[in-house]
């Protein structure tokens, strides 16, 4: 079974073309969960790219979104009260 290289940079990107729509992708979310930091959205965006891609998914910037917000939510939701 082949070893998957984690990416010291910050994770997962999509391929140059893609980069645009993910990065629409990451403002639009980070602009709707205001209490999680640009980094953990723009990581969360990328890691649900490359899980669709990983499974053989066409992977659309919509598709990625509304996978994307579902895990923000769970992440918000997940938070200890103080921190909501």
């Amino acid at each position: 079974m082949p070893v998957l290289a984690a990416r010291i940079s910050g994770g997962p990107t999509p391929e140059p073309g893609l980069r645009e729509p993910a990065e629409l992708v990451t403002h639009r979310l980070a602009a709707e969960f205001l209490t999680i930091p640009l980094s953990a959205v723009a990581r969360c965006v990328a890691d649900t790219w490359a899980c669709g891609v990983h499974l053989g998914l066409d992977v659309t910037p919509e598709i990625v979104e509304r996978v994307a917000r579902e895990r923000l939510l769970g992440m918000v939701n997940s938070a200890p009260p103080s921190r909501r």
